[in-house]
């Protein structure tokens, strides 16, 4: 698995497009609010050309990418949060998404609605952070309520919790994130994961724009990348219509397609980028002639954590694992090969693995 990623966005700004052509998964996409009315759950392979070089090594029977889940669902608006819309009631399913995309519209285009009449991406960014915050408020002053009964008993960890939930409420009723405060104590940590509050989720913004502004930008995109900044956030820049356009070619032609218009990656690539890296994840493989296969991994990973993601009793029985960095197994074109230069080392618990090993696990249950 790769991670979890919802969607979110106010309607008409392009995110079912962009779903639709990142998952291929045929949402409806038109040109009126709400089209999307049901979320919509889509798997992607994620992209990785070092798969790619071991699979024509090894020829393998099977071949297993890591895969990303996205989550998209009915677009927000103002007021979503006291019964407006329909994507409120649908925020619970990217609850347990590890991070969130935010697309923003940063185009004109007077054939496409608008539900707020004008574009505006602070505006709409503005929006759907508040809307966010107060689906956590909600959740928030639920668990309140709780914690305040459990107090009562005079139990120090509970009055500790209660005090976490209490500094979240007074945290949002100002306006901001759960994410600004979710480190300030062991206690506030464990209510924020035990919630799963949206508001403490990394976070990245899809500025949605027109064919002729993916490489310059826009005026709206500069907009968008300084509020951003501001905040901590990251921006990639998607061209919704270039994404649906690449979706239906096959991979020669599409990277052929990408030199044309100057472009080094994909939309799908960027998405998959960036989320690997605000959620710090990394990819080892175990390669060989029956299945060639990714794994995501948290970057401080020993070896036997990265063992566990293969199987727990890998990791329970773990004895050591022989290990090739990618880099060297591309220069001598094989793991023999690498072997006899040398290269293949033998590592124990302590060993942080690294982006890009290859490795095999010894372990005994």
């Amino acid at each position: 698995m790769g991670f979890k990623c919802g969607i979110v966005g106010l309607p008409n700004v392009g995110k079912s497009t962009i779903f639709n052509a990142i998952t291929n998964a045929g949402a409806e996409s038109a040109n009126y609010p709400f089209c999307t009315i049901d979320p919509n759950v889509g798997m992607v392979s994620v992209p990785d050309a070092r798969l790619d070089e071991l699979v024509k090594v090894y020829n393998p029977k099977s071949i297993v990418p890591a895969v990303t889940e996205f989550v998209d669902i009915a677009g927000l608006v103002k007021g979503a949060s006291k019964g407006e819309g329909l994507g409120n009631q649908f925020l619970t399913h990217i609850r347990e998404c590890e991070a969130i995309m935010e697309v923003v519209r940063c185009f004109d285009d007077e054939n496409i609605i608008h539900v707020n009449g004008s574009v505006d991406p602070i505006r709409d960014v503005e929006v759907i952070e508040t809307e966010l915050i107060l689906k956590d408020l909600d959740t928030v002053e639920k668990r309140l309520a709780t914690e305040a009964k459990s107090a009562r008993t005079g139990n120090a960890e509970a009055k500790a919790r209660l005090a976490a939930c209490e500094l979240l409420k007074t945290t949002m009723e100002e306006g901001r994130a759960a994410r600004t405060v979710m480190h300030d104590s062991e206690e506030m940590e464990g209510i924020v994961k035990d919630l799963g509050l949206l508001t403490a989720k990394p976070l990245f913004y899809c500025a949605n724009v027109k064919e002729d502004d993916i490489l310059t930008g826009n005026a709206y995109v500069d907009q968008l990348k300084e509020y951003a900044s501001k905040h901590g956030h990251d921006v990639i820049v998607i061209s919704g219509k270039i994404e649906e356009e690449l979706s239906a070619m096959e991979p020669a032609d599409k990277i052929e397609f990408l030199k044309e218009l100057g472009m080094k990656e994909s939309g799908l690539d960027s998405v998959v980028r960036k989320g690997y890296e605000i959620l710090g994840l990394r990819t080892f493989f175990t390669a060989g002639e029956k299945e060639c296969r990714a794994w995501t991994f948290h970057a401080g990973f020993k070896a036997p954590q990265c063992a566990g993601v293969i199987h727990t009793d890998f990791e329970r029985g773990f004895i050591r694992a022989e290990t090739l960095s990618y880099a060297d197994f591309l220069k001598h074109g094989s793991w023999n090969a690498a072997k006899e230069a040398g290269l293949v080392r033998t590592e124990g618990k302590e060993y942080l693995v690294q982006d890009g090993d290859i490795m095999y696990f010894l372990f005994n249950v």
